[in-house]
């Protein structure tokens, strides 16, 4: 691969783009656009400024990064060729990659959307927090109350003095007290420990209950091996961390082994076909210490009762996906209680399964509402209610979400093109995600 197409992979994946989001606001080919990255062609020079403008890089130093690639394998002028030659000069006389500019270096600290998660509003977040700024008055807070990757929460962080942050599952808690919790951590401790993982050799690693539950099915025989070691040594060291260096290295445990899982995005099953092992390198995470921040992993319903703030986001499960099963493996990966496993999919016992997930959502929902000492209410929601697969059908019906709504002061909705999870069986042209937003009477 030349390193003008790892770079750009590698800024892309931080940005949490997919290729074909890529390939939408570029309109470069996909084909083309892969083969780029994976070092099989160059870019064409507009091709160039149009990824570096969508990743917002400094055009004029990218070029010279390109130049200098294409120096080396064609010793080819062009308009920055003397800044090229010279960089093409060190690495044909030192044999090695040389980065003439080091803030072109992608940040390799995994950010906050690089995860794949169901119902992410990771590209949505600029039109939500820029819609609720428009329609809200007089707010310093804002509560995520199913904050799930807390994307939304992240990026309110930039516009309201104070964030609540709430989901029941465990891993999600730890993922927000990793990027979020303003809690002291010794970086340098952490990266050495990071350091120390990325040197086990897995063959030499015993069987332990990770790889021998999940082994050769969510994850190949040797990472999972790794895995449950890592997950064992930090469950040790556990008393000589601070607990935001435990979630840091818990949190950028589960961004990596994420991205080499063998699954379609979620653990509700395992791809059934051999597994290519890919060697697990751990990188750290780049938390972003939100300076008036509260963190839950409560029922929504009942912290509803018990806090107070300006705006309360509501992003909940409308489908009959329960998210604790959805993730499961993280779940028990965090929990580490090493419970007894259950079906194919190797489950444990349930449990926080969400009657969001169920016939009485609505009810649930009314009961939230009513419950909430806001301002503003922000809902979320997609049209999927007329979805061909049942675990896709929507259990609260558009005008039920409405009626609630309006029941507490004037309301108003906005949409937005938005391309959705599918599992084969759905499928829709014009696929909106929409946004409610309402002034609570006398507030």
């Amino acid at each position: 691969m030349n390193s003008i197409g790892k770079f750009l992979k590698e800024t892309r994946e931080n940005l949490a783009l997919q290729l074909q989001d890529v390939q939408t606001r570029t309109e470069i080919d996909l084909t083309v656009l892969s083969r780029i990255e994976n070092g099989k062609r160059f870019p064409t020079k507009p091709q160039l400024l149009q990824l570096a403008q969508l990743y917002k890089c400094d055009k004029h130093k990218v070029l010279v990064h390109w130049l200098s690639d294409k120096v080396v394998s064609e010793i080819k002028y062009e308009e920055f060729g003397i800044e090229a030659l010279q960089v093409a000069e060190e690495k044909v006389l030192y044999g090695k990659s040389v980065t003439l500019f080091p803030e072109l270096k992608a940040d390799n600290a995994i950010q906050l959307e690089s995860r794949r998660y169901i119902g992410s509003k990771a590209k949505l977040t600029n039109w939500i927090i820029d819609t609720i700024k428009n329609e809200t008055k007089d707010v310093s807070s804002l509560i995520d109350i199913f904050a799930g990757t807390a994307s939304v929460a992240k990026s309110a962080s930039q516009h309201f003095p104070k964030i609540i942050i709430n989901d029941i599952l465990h891993a999600n808690n730890v993922i927000y007290n990793a990027f979020f919790k303003n809690d002291f951590w010794d970086k340098k401790k952490v990266e050495d420990i990071i350091d120390y993982y990325n040197s086990i050799n897995p063959t030499e690693l015993e069987e332990n209950y990770f790889s021998e539950n999940y082994g050769d099915k969510f994850f190949d025989k040797l990472n999972a091996k790794l895995i449950g070691y890592i997950r064992e040594d930090l469950e040790n060291r556990k008393e000589n961390l601070t607990d935001k260096e435990y979630s840091v290295l818990l949190a950028s445990l589960i961004y990596n082994i994420d991205k080499i899982a063998n699954t379609v995005g979620h653990f509700d099953a395992y791809i059934k076909k051999p597994i290519k092992y890919k060697q697990l390198n751990l990188r750290l995470i780049k938390p972003s210490e939100i300076q008036n921040v509260e963190i839950h992993q409560e029922n929504a319903n009942v912290l509803a009762k018990k806090i107070t703030a300006d705006i309360a986001y509501i992003d909940p499960p409308y489908n009959s996906r329960q998210y604790s099963r959805f993730y499961h493996v993280y779940e028990n990966l965090v929990k580490w209680d090493k419970p007894p496993l259950f079906g194919v999919a190797l489950k444990p016992q349930a449990e926080n399964m969400s009657v969001y997930c169920t016939v009485n959502a609505g009810r649930a929902l009314q009961d939230l509402v009513q419950n909430l000492n806001v301002k503003y209410l922000a809902v979320s929601y997609n049209n999927t209610y007329n979805s061909k697969s049942h675990s896709s059908e929507n259990k609260i019906k558009l005008e039920t979400i409405e009626s609630i709504l309006k029941s507490k002061g004037k309301t108003k909705v906005f949409e937005c093109s938005h391309r959705f999870f599918n599992t084969g069986k759905t499928e829709f042209d014009d696929h909106k995600e929409l946004l409610f937003i309402t002034k609570v009477n006398g507030k």
